[in-house]
């Protein structure tokens, strides 16, 4: 999965409208599925097996279906590589056509009558603004089995707009991570922690020790501050729960609400602490300046321990870095403050939408539903780097240990998952107001400062 900093850049842009609220009820309403005629060209084939549901659709022979994405080389072959057996089982070609404009020109498209057969969209907001263009069709009813059976209601929910089953989950991320050393962890006598309280008692014994426990970098271009969105969301999911997390997102709670106000000041015990940060770049005022691309690098220079930041981080690591639970870095779960509010899993994702009903473009939107593609494409990626909520996605198929990690954390039943607060909000507010008055907290705004002008800019 792409780092945030290409994706966000181009939210920034884009005005949302609406907001999709997770988990909601859903009266599922769906399309029933369209047939070309003729038999299923995956009839007796064992390499088809598991596809059974395409046969509702026909010989899909000589048709092509475009699928639109911002997911670019070298991530975009492991995706046309995972569509051969949808080829083989359905006759169907896929014309693939990545875009790193894809937010603003999907909706630009769609305007112009212009839409793609398949998009995969990154965020529910504009997963519901182009459901109110009236050109999204609802998923056909064997993708919607699909999702019922390998995915939680809470990813079924964000692709749901008023009821209807629009898009199902694709790739996802998980970004409730800390990252470490495991060899500095150790050779100290440390211990992962399992507790908030415990990773607090961790970083006074780390800062005791002569070393700035965090590291933070929350620097980005336009899209300065996104950081340190994450490091709330995270906090507001643990310490309020869920049902609190989704009334804020969607702004039937105040922004600076006291439930908020509280995680916040949380997050600064540790952002915004002189003993905690910020190891290997300078004061609590360097975060502010530091890339997020360079933020957990110190570790590896032994300037810091502790860096949190999504299981898409992987990729920032220098070529040569051993990512595994023994290696040079690897990443825990962040820790939950209480036992009231369950696993919570911050993270995010890709969805299906299709503007088309034709028989193909249907019996490619069930296909990338299927826990067979998912092990397709976790084959077709021996490098690492993607990963899916998909339960029926065989860990053993993904080689990335921290992929394997996060299929782990996607799948523990315990697991509470939400996504991503500033990709469901208004981009003035999530890709403009949020990230700004993050940036201006971390360098001296108080807590109830900065979430008030959050909130005084949504009203």
């Amino acid at each position: 999965m792409r780092s945030r900093k290409i994706r966000v850049g181009a939210v920034a842009a884009m005005a949302v409208t609406g907001l999709v609220l997770a988990g909601c009820a859903s009266d599922d309403d769906t399309n029933e599925p369209q047939s070309a005629g003729g038999t299923w060209p995956g009839e007796g084939m064992s390499e088809c097996e598991g596809l059974e549901q395409l046969a509702e659709f026909g010989d899909l022979t000589g048709t092509t279906v475009g699928v639109y994405t911002s997911i670019l080389p070298p991530e975009q072959e492991a995706h046309e590589a995972s569509y051969e057996l949808f080829t083989t089982c359905t006759g169907a070609e896929v014309d693939y056509d990545g875009s790193d404009q894809f937010e603003t020109q999907l909706v630009v498209r769609v305007k112009a009558g212009n839409a793609p057969d398949i998009a995969y969209i990154p965020q529910p907001g504009l997963l519901q603004t182009v459901v109110a263009s009236g050109e999204v069709e609802a998923a056909p009813t064997p993708t919607a089995d699909n999702v019922d059976e390998f995915f939680g209601e809470d990813w079924k929910g964000y692709g749901t707009v008023d009821g209807t089953f629009y898009a199902a989950p694709l790739g996802a991320s998980v970004k409730s991570f800390v990252w470490y050393s495991p060899s500095m962890f150790s050779d100290n006598g440390w211990e992962v922690p399992e507790t908030w309280d415990d990773m607090i008692a961790l970083s006074d014994e780390i800062a005791d020790s002569g070393m700035k426990p965090w590291c933070v970098g929350i620097e980005s271009g336009e899209a300065t501050g996104w950081v340190a969105t994450d490091w709330l969301e995270d906090a507001v999911l643990r310490d309020a729960g869920a049902d609190t997390y989704d009334q804020w997102v969607n702004h039937e709670i105040a922004f600076d609400d006291p439930a908020i106000v509280e995680s916040l000041d949380r997050v600064g015990e540790i952002m915004k602490n002189p003993d905690y940060v910020n190891g290997g770049f300078g004061d609590v005022n360097s975060i502010a300046t530091t890339a997020f691309q360079d933020g957990g690098l110190p570790i590896l220079d032994g300037k810091c321990a502790l860096h949190r930041q999504a299981s898409f981080y992987a990729a920032q690591w220098p070529e040569g870095t051993n990512v595994n639970e023994d290696g040079d870095v690897f990443a825990f779960y962040l820790p939950p403050t209480n036992e009231e509010n369950g696993k919570p899993v911050l993270g995010g994702g890709e969805f299906v939408a299709a503007f088309s009903n034709e028989p193909q473009v249907q019996a490619f939107q069930t296909y990338l539903s299927t826990d067979v593609w998912a092990n397709e494409k976790a084959q077709a990626t021996p490098g690492g780097g993607w990963v899916s909520a998909n339960t029926g996605l065989d860990i053993a198929n993904l080689t990335s240990p921290i992929d394997q990690l996060s299929a782990e954390t996607f799948q523990d039943p315990e697991a509470v998952f939400r996504f991503d607060g500033s990709d469901q909000m208004p981009s003035a507010i999530g890709a403009g107001a949020f990230w700004k008055e993050m940036t201006a907290w971390v360098t001296g705004d108080s807590s109830e400062q900065a979430l008030g002008n959050i909130e005084s800019a949504w009203q």
